[in-house]
């Protein structure tokens, strides 16, 4: 029983539009990932957009819950349900149908096609909702119905917002299967499980918590397939049903082992784990050491961690993702489409792991040998951060002796390592660039950006190092060396802003950069250097003040995007240069010109208004308080510098305008998709703006020139329609009457043509017929093509082409409903036809 299909068109039935699953990374910059069915709808549950058309919906929503406030990691592969990745069935109502119909569209699919046993069903409702109570007791009595309290019978989206009591579901597994004081309704217990959860939405929550009904109540509900797949299966874990099996059997087909439930922790982390992998990695999202690829990162770390533990000591988890693929490509078909692509992302990641895994466990273990009930969270560290062991990797290897880590002394590490590399990575695993940054940070510590006040610094050089960043006392002119200054004009590429150049002294600065919130500057020699000179460092002024404009219109670009689009606009990444922008936000649908129109004018309007530009340091949460925009992937230091420009206010490093008047004109100059849900703008400001519209008048007038005329719109439009007029022309000329006669109600052609685009011809005859077969033949070039076409005949075109093909001395094939072919005998073509008549009147008689 394909359960997953059964549910969509049962809901389907009863008039709700399917809707397809929507990216695990979701619009809303609040969710890490999309964890829940109804994320897809929040916008529509909270008010933000209108209510669909029709206002019914069902879907089988991917979801993930590995980071954020839904975080399941840690109990996965120990309980039988948990899951990084899972699949939710779900029926919404958006302000249509409410509590009768809700409970009896789940009472029918749970009875009648699931054909669950009414006697091991039972229900919960909310304590105070009585309505659903009594509406239940149409469907089962009244003693399987029990009461609970808030904690169990009511969901709310947030502190404020949509609310309400829910009802659940409940499947008893049968008391001769568990033995335990927590299985009864309500307790903890495995044997009563909850299947299905239908949430009543009849409420707004406002800050005072005070409870007003919506004028429109709504219905999400949220059914968990692998646990129906497991009930219908009669397994007692999600693990053992055959969404997962195939998976497992795999894994012990690689580490040459026998699988069983009670030893078979490692098995059953893998096989979810796995599953995450690809579908995150199908979607988009890329192993990395922060976000949602950091999350990516640990999921696969953990599981390689289990690998291990099962003597899988090499890449093994990319081997398991045809099994995955060949599970639910069926249904998720892009995952057969990425397929190559996710093995070899994933076995790369493999390699980065292991080749650090095997030490990193050396040192765990010897450092186990010394402890009883807590864990050196300096060990701990040095496994994050030397190894690319996550902190919670480290937990869970230690969770199965009952052993706890020293968390404090780990997040004291942690925080001064933060203090002295802001830009390290969070256990990523990667290999560092192999330089002599440690020296350069016990010796000086991070040096001094002066770069917002002053243009020219005069300062010292501290250090000096290499290409591969090791550390030299002198330097030769013509050599590329990095710089250390004590002080440093030159603003390093950070938050989308590219670096400043310049001179140091008469050497010719190339790039700025930082390492361990170290700022070196990439410099081309003139002359000899060598540390403790004494240098002028000049950045190249003229630069700096158009990457200037350009970043404080991105500042103001957000702003008008939010004005015009809505307040859920958010930056999702930027590129700041001195003659462009690029800024990347989070938005489903392409803008229109209208709105890019609106847009341009508005950032216009903010520049024209000369608005001083405004910064302040403070402390982070005051920041936030104050109504400042932080980036939702950005990682901040405790102090910020807080850029006000006019009503735009958000966390900058960067280097701005004084003046918004500085920024002169804005123009947009492309507006287009980045992946799901994000959108980029590109732009112009200032000198790249006056280049942009002098280009756009020079090709106009040239247009001009050629046209003749100063009416360029109405010659033109003159073109335009004598091109289809021709167009027309070579149409009508084309038209042929194919002949053909009616075989058993199926029209049949088969034709010499000459001089035509015999794939159109095809075409034309398919759309004329509901039912037919036709074969056309064209003497070009000394040799004959031969296409044919079938529609709802019982014939194949490609055998078909593929005889005649014979014939003629050729060869070719296709498609069963289109196909060519050629051949080189053009004497043969008469008989090719007479051949081709028969086999036809052969095949449809």
């Amino acid at each position: 029983m394909d359960i997953r299909k059964e549910y969509l068109e049962f809901f389907k039935s009863k008039g709700h539009e399917i809707t397809p699953s929507a990216p695990l990374v979701p619009d809303d910059v609040s969710l890490l990932f999309t964890n829940a069915g109804m994320v897809p709808f929040k916008s529509i549950f909270t008010g933000e957009i209108p209510r669909p058309n029709p206002p019914r919906k069902t879907s089988c929503q991917t979801c993930i819950r590995a980071g954020g406030k839904h975080n399941d990691l840690d109990n996965v592969g120990y309980t039988a349900r948990h899951h990084t990745f899972f699949e939710m069935l779900g029926n919404f109502s958006f302000g249509d149908y409410f509590k009768e119909q809700a409970i009896a569209y789940a009472w029918e699919f749970v009875t009648q096609i699931l054909k669950l046993p009414k006697d091991r069903l039972y229900v919960t409702v909310h304590e105070n909702d009585e309505q659903a109570y009594e509406l239940w007791q149409k469907h089962i009595e009244k003693e399987r119905i029990y009461k609970f309290g808030d904690k169990d019978n009511f969901w709310q989206m947030g502190d404020t917002g949509p609310c309400g009591p829910c009802s659940e579901i409940f499947y008893d597994q049968g008391s001769e299967h568990f033995n335990s004081d927590e299985d009864y309704m309500g307790g903890d217990g495995d044997r009563f499980l909850e299947i299905w959860n239908l949430v009543f939405m009849q409420y707004e929550r406002s800050a005072d918590g005070a409870l007003t009904p919506l004028p429109k109540p709504s219905i999400d509900t949220g059914m968990g397939l692998e646990r129906v797949v497991a009930i219908k299966e009669g397994k007692f874990s999600n693990f053992d049903s055959s969404l997962f099996m195939p998976i497992i059997e795999a894994i012990a087909k690689l580490c040459g082992k026998t699988y069983t439930y009670e030893d078979g922790a490692s098995y059953r982390v893998i096989a979810d784990h796995i599953r995450s992998c690809v579908f995150l990695l199908a979607q988009g999202v890329r192993f990395d050491k922060e976000g949602r690829g950091y999350v990516l990162r640990r999921i696969m770390r953990r599981a390689l961690r289990h690998g291990y533990l099962l003597g899988l000591k090499k890449p093994f988890m990319y081997q398991l993702v045809d099994v995955v693929c060949d599970l639910m490509g069926g249904h998720y078909t892009y995952l057969n489409e990425k397929k190559d692509f996710i093995k070899e992302q994933i076995r790369l990641e493999e390699e980065r792991f292991l080749s650090t895994i095997e030490n990193g466990i050396h040192i765990f273990n010897e450092e186990l040998k010394n402890t009883k009930d807590i864990f050196s969270g300096e060990v701990a560290f040095k496994l994050y951060d030397t190894y690319g062991f996550p902190l919670d990797l480290t937990a869970d290897m230690l969770r199965e002796k009952n052993i706890k880590i020293d968390e404090v002394e780990f997040e004291k590490l942690m925080q001064e390592q933060k203090t002295r590399a802001k830009a390290s990575w969070k256990g990523s695993g990667d290999k560092a660039i192999n330089g002599d940054f440690k020296i350069l940070l016990e010796k000086f510590g991070t040096n001094i950006f002066s770069g917002y006040e002053n243009y020219e610094e005069k300062t010292k050089i501290l250090a000096i190092l290499d290409e591969n960043f090791k550390i030299i006392t002198d330097a030769k002119a013509s050599q590329k060396v990095w710089l250390m200054l004590e002080k440093t004009p030159f603003y390093a590429t950070s938050g989308g802003q590219s670096a400043d150049t310049g001179i140091i002294n008469n050497n010719e600065v190339l790039d700025t950069q930082k390492f361990f919130d170290i700022s070196l500057s990439f410099v081309k020699l003139n002359q000899d250097v060598k540390c403790n000179d004494e240098v002028i460092a000049c950045i190249d002024t003229i630069k700096r003040e158009q990457i200037a404009r350009h970043h404080s219109a991105t500042h103001l670009l957000h702003h008008a995007l939010r004005v015009i689009l809505g307040s859920h606009i958010s930056q999702a990444g930027s590129l700041v240069e001195h003659n462009k922008l690029r800024f990347d936000f989070t938005h489903t649908n392409a803008l229109s010109k209208e709105e890019l129109l609106q847009i341009q004018n508005l950032v216009n309007d903010y520049i024209a208004k000369a608005s001083l530009a405004k910064t302040q340091l403070l402390e982070l949460e005051e920041a936030k308080k104050s109504g400042a925009i932080a980036l939702f992937s950005e990682k901040y230091s405790d102090k910020v510098r807080v850029l006000t420009l006019g009503e735009s206010k958000e966390l900058c490093g960067g280097t701005h305008v004084k003046n918004t008047a500085e920024i002169g004109s804005f123009y947009i100059v492309k507006e287009s998709g980045v992946s799901a849900g994000v959108r980029r703008i590109e732009a112009v400001v200032s000198k790249a703006a006056l280049i942009y519209v002098n280009s756009i008048f020079e090709e106009f007038n040239k247009i001009k020139e050629e046209l003749k005329t100063n009416d360029v719109l109405s010659a033109f439009n003159k073109l335009k329609n004598e091109n289809l007029n021709l167009k027309n022309e070579l149409k009508n000329s084309n038209k042929l009457d194919l002949k053909h006669e009616i075989i058993n109600n199926i029209a049949v052609c088969i034709m010499q043509i000459q001089n035509k685009d015999l794939k159109n011809l095809v075409d034309e005859f398919k759309n004329k017929f509901d039912k037919c077969v036709i074969l056309l033949l064209q003497e070009k070039d000394f040799k004959v093509q031969i296409v044919a076409g079938v529609k709802n005949a019982p014939i194949k075109a490609g055998a078909l082409v593929k005889e005649i093909a014979t014939i003629l001395d050729g060869n070719g094939g296709g498609r069963d409903d289109f196909a060519t072919a050629g051949g080189k005998n053009i004497s043969k073509i008469n008989e090719a036809l007479e051949y081709a008549q028969k086999i036809i009147n052969e095949g449809l008689n």
